[in-house]
């Protein structure tokens, strides 16, 4: 026996760790599951002289020139299956991914760029892409991998807007709470390839678009701000973004005025559903976070938990579902709600945090700490959150993992979990303690995975 500690105490330290590696198990199973590489080489095949496509079949013929773009953090990932099986049928392509996303590809180069905000590269990558789509014809086809993290790696402002301006805009609706939709709605009508954009650069050629989907709902208008698909939001419903968020005042004057300007009609809205580029096009969702949550769940299952997957908990604030997702599992412990223990609360989507601090975190590693406050001192009940991407915030982490008795070792080291959960500083909370959840890239994006492990 270690001096000082009973056989409670040991015990219980048994079982938190035993838990743990459960939750840390059940997120890789996940994570597996969500393999970018696998999801698109199980949608394409050849059949004679012809490329099927998810169904669809597009005839090689000698004169058809193939071109590959894209942009995402899953992108390169992407790529491998189609050089495998297109090979020298590819003339040449682009893909533009964060820092340290990158494969070794034959026929498609790569470019790095910026993320979360957008910097010089992706510009300057944006225009090497746009090359690649000059002069294609008809008979020609263009592939864009598109994936996660795509918005932001490729800035390309309008007219009259700085990418320093376009940044401090994706800073402060950031900051201010924006879900992902929201942040892309302003994002297309400052850009000239979302929202249908780059679809409408490559025609006449028809654009092939394979699509790792890291949105609830999987909605193509919002992946990497559906660069290749027609655009159903207007300069209206991005003003209405910016009164939203109380931004009219704060973000930079010219953006404002190219925004209202759209309002007005004096500038084109983005492609819609009726411009010819999308006629012949063809738009596949090759991968989504309802797939990595089934792998969890069949994982959590045979390590023993029933499984709860409320559909109702994917979005918003991360302290508030924190509070949400510990709520129905003291409901089910107690009865009053379908389920038993040995219980998994599993759900996907991805949270916001309204940034009040100057901390450091992410939405996944502010969830488990406000759900830790909340557990002190309560046995029996994991929690994990983690980004399918390996990334959490401005972070190294994709996420953290905690249990009831997460407060009382952070208290022992000097630390304090309710002033660090104030100042939005989840990753130095957890870094001590030994509870970052660490991957490093995944290349994949399917959204986050939460759990609540119930003893």
């Amino acid at each position: 026996m270690v001096p000082g500690r009973s056989p409670a105490y040991l015990a219980a330290e048994m079982d938190s760790r035993r838990f743990r590696g459960h939750a840390r198990a059940i997120f890789e199973a996940g994570l597996t599951a969500a393999n970018a590489e696998a999801a698109v080489a199980r949608c394409l095949s050849m059949d004679g002289k012809s490329l099927v496509v998810g169904g669809r079949s597009w005839p090689l013929n000698a004169g058809r020139r193939i071109r590959v773009v894209g942009m995402g953090k899953a992108s390169a990932a992407m790529a491998l299956p189609l050089e495998k099986l297109l090979g020298s049928r590819i003339e040449s392509g682009l893909l533009i991914v964060k820092d340290g996303h990158g494969l070794p590809l034959q026929r498609i180069r790569i470019a790095e760029a910026g993320h979360p905000i957008p910097d010089h590269r992706g510009v300057e990558g944006v225009a090497a892409l746009l090359r690649q789509l000059k002069g294609l014809r008809a008979s020609d086809l263009a592939f864009c991998l598109v994936s996660g993290g795509g918005s932001a790696l490729t800035p390309a402002p309008v007219d009259g807007i700085t990418l320093e301006q376009k940044q401090e805009v994706t800073r402060l609706l950031l900051s201010s709470g924006a879900t992902i939709h929201e942040l892309n709605i302003v994002r297309k009508h400052l850009s000239r390839i979302k929202g249908g954009g780059l679809a409408r650069r490559a025609f006449p050629a028809p654009v092939v678009s394979l699509v790792l989907s890291d949105v609830v709902g999987d909605d193509l208008g919002t992946i990497a701000s559906g660069p290749t698909v027609a655009d159903r939001s207007t300069f209206a419903d991005a003003l209405a973004v910016l009164e939203r968020r109380q931004l009219f005042e704060r973000v930079p004057p010219p953006v404002l005025r190219h925004l209202e300007a759209g309002g007005r009609g004096e500038i084109p809205e983005t492609p819609k559903g009726d411009h010819p580029a999308f006629a012949a096009a063809q738009t596949l969702i090759v991968g989504d976070n309802q797939m990595a949550l089934e792998a969890a769940g069949d994982k959590a299952r045979r390590l023993g938990y029933r499984v709860v997957l409320p559909t109702s908990l994917q979005e918003g604030e991360a302290r508030d579902l924190a509070a949400d997702h510990l709520a129905l599992a003291r409901e089910i412990r107690k009865g009053r709600a379908d389920g038993s223990p040995p219980l998994c609360l599993l759900s996907g989507g991805e949270a916001t945090v309204t940034v009040r601090g100057p901390g450091l975190g992410g939405r996944n590693q502010e969830f488990v700490l406000a759900a830790v406050i909340e557990l002190d001192g309560t046995a029996g009940v994991t929690v994990l959150s983690g980004g399918t991407d390996g990334t959490d915030g401005p972070t190294d982490a994709a996420g953290a993992v905690g249990d009831g008795e997460s407060c009382e070792r952070a208290r022992a080291m000097g630390l304090d979990p309710a002033a660090s959960l104030a100042a939005n500083d989840s990753y130095r909370f957890f870094q001590p303690l030994g509870d970052l959840l660490t991957t490093g890239p995944t290349l994949t994006n399917v959204l986050d995975l939460r759990l609540v492990l119930v003893a």
